[in-house]
């Protein structure tokens, strides 16, 4: 029962689910070893809510009653299933989706196929009992930018990104991801942000990633930011587009007597240490890309309001 004393409706945008009330209309029934599958759309802000307020996903009174619903479902498919996977219900994007294959949006089937349709499956998570409102919804978020942004890429490899990958293409993504490493191992310990852009027809490829890297090596980035990483540098390599690259952020050792968990602790915005901490040091590198490489600029550049110097050369990182 819900706290008002009605009946607790479970948030209808489920394409599995363990139980009748969740309408299971794509259970999958566990024969010769394969594994049950629950996937769900989850409305990442109270605008979001009301908007889909039409749609009866969910009868809760507010977003956060439906937050808490959620959660509870959530945390329910997970001792029921093998795998619980979510992604951000997007209402703009249900709509199109309804309009583009002449479905009705207040039907629960137009629900399923919009959560299960193959091109938007790069913005599916995986759910491991995360706190919903605290981290999971902001990389619900990120995931359907990130995976718009992964659908734009791989149309600039004519689906290679995904599909068999050609010579060339598998080529662009060990070099896009070369580049990556190299730029990490450079840094040393900290705790950084990558911001990426590369010119592209239709549009810029954007990415973001924070990283978390110890004195040993040992790194620490969402696997869906290290994938967007590298698809869009793969891109930009096979295509041959120019770039721009800024890591910054905060470098700082064990050694010093800290390390980057404690770096990031220090700071306003997760990226910085504090000023008055002379164990982390502030940095911003850049480099710039013509399309053959990645090489540092002949001078400071600014990319999405953060200021980086020329970095190091990357040819000489191993």
């Amino acid at each position: 029962m819900s706290r008002n004393g009605r009946a607790r409706r479970t948030p209808d945008c489920t394409a599995a689910g363990p139980r009748p009330r969740a309408r299971a209309r794509h259970e999958r029934r566990r024969t010769d070893g394969a594994e049950q599958a629950f996937v769900i759309g989850v409305l990442t802000s109270a605008a979001d809510f009301e908007r889909a307020g039409a749609w009866r996903l969910s009868d809760a009174p507010d977003y956060g009653t439906y937050l808490r619903e959620t959660a509870e479902l959530l945390t329910e498919a997970r001792r029921g299933f093998d795998t619980v996977r979510a992604r951000m219900f997007h209402p703009q994007d249900f709509e199109e989706f309804c309009l583009l294959h002449g479905l009705d949006p207040a039907e629960p089937g137009a629900r399923d196929r919009y959560l299960v349709n193959p091109p938007l499956q790069t913005q599916l998570l995986a759910y491991q009992g995360e706190e919903l409102a605290g981290d999971f919804v902001p990389r619900l978020v990120r995931a359907r930018e990130n995976g718009l942004t992964l659908r734009h890429a791989d149309l600039l490899l004519d689906g290679g990104l995904y599909e068999e990958r050609g010579r060339a293409v598998r080529e662009a993504y060990q070099r896009g991801a070369e580049v990556f490493r190299r730029m990490l191992v450079g840094a040393g310990a900290g705790v950084y942000e990558l911001r990426l852009a590369v010119d592209a027809p239709g549009g810029r490829l954007t990415a973001a990633a924070r990283v978390l890297q110890w004195e040993d090596g040992v790194v620490r980035i969402n696997d869906e930011d290290l994938e967007l990483v590298c698809a869009v540098l793969c891109a930009g390599l096979a295509r041959e587009l120019p770039g721009l690259a800024v890591l910054h952020g905060t470098r700082g050792s064990t050694a010093d007597g800290g390390g980057p968990e404690e770096a990031a602790d220090r700071s306003g915005d997760g990226v910085g240490g504090g000023a008055g901490d002379q164990r982390f040091r502030r940095t911003a590198w850049a480099w710039t890309s013509g399309g053959q490489g990645w090489v540092p600029p002949s001078a400071a550049v600014r990319l999405d309001g953060v200021a980086a110097e020329p970095g190091y050369s990357l040819g000489t990182v191993r």
